[in-house]
């Protein structure tokens, strides 16, 4: 049976793909360090949902390790003990906006915290590593949607660690046969999201009665992604007939849709009525995100299965359901 060491586990992303590791008889090794960039008790809850699929039936063995990516030698450590054939890297300072503020942490944790586990998946033999990577790393539009031969020129630090990152992987495929594989997520949402973005936000003043907040004028677009379409794009890559050679891959949606879209589906959907405030836009914030998703449906089969309305009532079945979640989205 494989094993997987699946870093950022206590996060969005990360969290659902350990329960759908899990469930699939995978044994999983979670490493987390419940970095407070928002509130602990969210990502504790997600730990709790992983714990949870762990006690199913056919699930496969899990542990949780208190670990930080930048640490190299405890990563060396974890890895040595238990021995993973695959690594998911999904751990990450996220965060455009908090990237402008500080620029040295996703540095750190993006671009030093991704060699460090792409070190000891090379020393430690790893069969393939799988990295979590961003749309953000396009920034500047220069024609929609966006293909993985498009130019890359980030418009926020942020972007700027996440290609980086993927640029470590190839380097390691290329120069130590070590098989790794980024994928270019596009606007994840679904819940247990993070508490900080859109959806969450404005869903929150949305059941308040309150006015939501847009930057800019609104009309900016974003690929919303669902999570379990991002999960499965994962999964695929636990074939060992798939041949990883330090590529990127944009996994989206393929469509897009503006802020004041995406507030029209969310005020049908909690049946309200109120009116957007509009505020300066932010800086760091790219304009447009829109993938074009042939390669990933050429390379790993991947077809994303839900529509936003289907994903966004999926998301405020769960956010009704979860009064402490409503309480600590900002």
């Amino acid at each position: 049976m494989e094993r997987v060491l699946l870093t950022g586990g206590a996060g969005f992303i990360g969290s659902h793909l350990a329960e759908r590791l899990l469930r699939g008889g995978l044994d999983v090794v979670v490493v987390d360090n419940l970095d407070p960039y928002y509130d602990v008790r969210l990502k504790r809850k997600n730990l709790m949902a992983v714990e949870d699929a762990a006690r199913a039936d056919g699930s496969g063995d899990y542990t949780y390790v208190d670990g930080d990516v930048t640490d190299l030698e405890g990563l060396r450590a974890i890895a040595q003990k238990h021995r993973p054939d695959i690594i998911y890297h999904e751990a990450a300072q996220a965060g455009v906006r908090a990237s402008v503020e500080d620029p040295f942490k996703p540095n750190r944790v993006n671009v030093e915290g991704t060699l460090n586990v792409l070190v000891v998946a090379r020393d430690t033999g790893v069969k393939r590593l799988v990295n979590a990577s961003s749309s953000s790393v396009y920034g500047t539009v220069e024609y929609l949607p966006f293909d993985e031969h498009h130019p890359t020129k980030p418009v926020s630090p942020y972007g700027v660690s996440k290609l980086a990152a993927e640029q470590y992987c190839r380097v390691f495929c290329e120069i130590y046969g070590l098989p790794t594989i980024s994928l270019r997520y596009f606007t994840v949402y679904g819940p247990r999201m993070r508490p900080d973005l859109a959806v969450p936000r404005f869903t929150k003043r949305l059941l308040a009665g309150q006015a939501p907040v847009i930057f800019g004028d609104g009309e900016q677009t974003r690929d919303y992604t669902y999570i379990a379409d991002i999960v499965e794009a994962n999964v695929a890559l636990l074939d060992p007939q798939l041949e990883l050679e330090g590529q990127s891959i944009n996994v989206g949606s393929s469509s897009r849709i503006s802020i004041n879209q995406l507030l029209d589906v969310l005020l049908g959907l909690t049946d309200t009525e109120v009116e957007a405030v509009y505020q300066a836009r932010a800086v760091g914030d790219a304009r447009d995100t829109w993938a074009a998703i042939d390669e990933a449906e050429r390379l790993i089969g991947y077809t994303p299965s839900t529509t936003l309305e289907q994903g966004l009532g999926r998301f405020l079945e769960w956010f009704r359901g979860d009064p402490e979640a409503q309480e600590l989205t900002l």
